[in-house]
């Protein structure tokens, strides 16, 4: 990539051009306050036709150019470095809901809809919007489609690649691809959309997207089940699978320590029993039609009874309210806001085979605590797709400044290589960004690694989209 120029004139488009410290703050900072970078500008375009004319002028001065949505990830996929060389290119002020078409069950964004927009906008229209993060209120669906977001009811309707039909892309020459197609089949040619969900913002900036929409839930049930150990869990949610089929909509796993960070830290957080077990299961079950006398909650209660009586529950608590409904989600929402108020955290987000979390769950504790006998071990996630939040705490009294840190690298090559050794996956739905860059490349072979590369000399040959996110920014060279 070559050096940028000096030019005091920024480029003609609608929308704003910061260049004052404090205006450019918010925008050069993760939201971890892991990373924090410079920028010659931030840009805040209002139309894919603004994004393409800010990126055809970067092109031009040849300046790096970091595609920002909500600024929520975790992994700094969205922070510029510290040269001051490159352009942030905001695309919080395109939030048009362009279209809804409720007989296609589709609907057609700008990238900088907040994914709450979204939902809100489905639901409206008598629809829902599935994809659901616990930072729906600020990220964008821009962001969530580069990094492939995830969240609570992957088990039901996928991740976000799985809800998009059809995408409009800003190329790294500035030009625009009009891919909004809101097509379920189409077979001619290349499947472009894929390659740009997923990229980070380091082949194209995705500005529109039509998404797929699905109907209302008309009833919901949710369980909280007391269980032994993650293999109860998976003998659990094979019981789940045949009783509730298409209506199981999240499975998720709690360890006993999250828990009690979450009520120790959230006030309105209450225990739904008096058994306490080292493992917890929250099940999720719902359907866009009531039946009389039965629906998710029988089919729930016959799941229950069933696992009782192979002795898989020590015991369970059942929602019979919208209310507790949301207390029993929040005991699983309100992990990551606990531990955060914990303090420092090293974070893990990986995928498994499903029938490997429980033997993997037992092998990381053994191995993270012969190298670090006192820290906590807070393990969470999405039972139901393979996804764990394998992430790790100070023992509650602390430890002196820089040993916990110290611990990072070490603890990531333990958990990492034995996810890698079950055959998962180091990132499963917070994208790679520059946190778990090198350790994703050192996992591919020669062959893979080598079509990475390939792909972005071609979409990106001057290397300024995102330089030094998911690859490294002579990786191309």
């Amino acid at each position: 990539m070559k050096e940028a120029v000096s030019d005091t004139h920024p480029p003609a488009f609608a929308g704003r051009w910061l260049t004052a410290a404090e205006d450019m703050a918010p925008f050069l900072t993760d939201w971890r306050r892991k990373w924090t970078g410079s920028a010659y500008a931030v840009a805040q375009p209002e139309s894919a036709e603004d994004v393409a004319a800010v990126v055809r002028w970067c092109v031009q001065q040849r300046r790096p150019i970091v595609a920002q949505g909500g600024n929520t990830g975790l992994s700094g996929g969205a922070t510029p470095d510290a040269e001051g060389h490159a352009v942030v290119l905001s695309l919080a002020r395109m939030q048009r809901i362009r279209g809804i078409d409720t007989v296609n069950d589709t609907i057609t964004v700008d990238a900088g809809c907040t994914l709450l927009a979204v939902q809100q906008a489905a639901e409206s229209a008598g629809r829902l919007f599935p994809l659901s993060l616990a930072a729906e209120g600020s990220c964008t669906i821009g962001g969530n489609l580069a990094t492939n977001a995830g969240g609570v009811q992957v088990l039901r309707y996928g991740n976000a690649r799985e809800q998009c039909l059809g995408l409009e892309v800003v190329t790294a020459e500035g030009q625009i691809w009009n891919g909004l197609r809101a097509l379920r089949k189409d077979n001619t040619g290349y499947a472009l959309r894929d390659v740009y969900i997923g990229s980070e913002g380091t082949l194209g900036i995705i500005t529109g997207a039509v998404l797929k929409l699905a109907p209302q839930p008309a009833s919901r049930v949710a369980a909280f089940c007391a269980i032994a150990s993650p293999q109860q869990a998976l003998d659990v949610l094979n019981l789940a699978r045949r009783h509730l089929g298409p209506a199981l909509t999240a499975c998720e796993l709690i360890s006993d320590v999250s828990l009690a960070l979450v009520l120790r830290h959230l006030p309105a957080a209450r225990h739904p029993m008096e058994t306490t077990t080292p493992w917890y299961l929250l099940l999720e079950a719902s359907e866009p039609h009531q039946n009389a006398g039965s629906g998710p909650g029988a089919a729930m209660q016959a799941l229950l009874e069933e696992a009782f009586e192979q002795n898989l529950l020590e015991d369970a608590a059942v929602s019979a309210s919208l209310a507790q409904f949301k207390a029993l989600w929040l005991l699983r929402e309100g992990i990551s806001e606990s531990q955060g108020a914990e303090g420092k955290t090293i974070k893990h987000d990986i995928s498994l085979p499903i029938s490997a979390i429980a033997r993997f769950v037992e092998e990381a504790a053994q191995a993270v605590r012969f190298y670090a006998p006192a820290v906590r071990l807070v393990v969470f996630g999405h039972m139901g797709d393979g996804n764990l939040h394998y992430n790790i705490s100070p023992p509650e009294g602390g430890m002196a400044p820089g040993v916990f840190e110290a611990l990072e690298d070490p603890l990531n090559r333990i958990v990492h290589d034995l996810a890698i050794a079950y055959g998962g996956s180091i990132s499963a739905e917070h994208g790679l960004g520059v946190l778990r860059r090198d350790e994703s490349l050192r996992a591919k072979s020669p062959v893979e690694a080598d079509l990475l590369r390939r792909i972005k000399a071609a979409l990106d040959p001057l290397g300024l989209l995102n330089p030094g996110k998911v690859l490294p920014a002579d990786f191309i060279t």
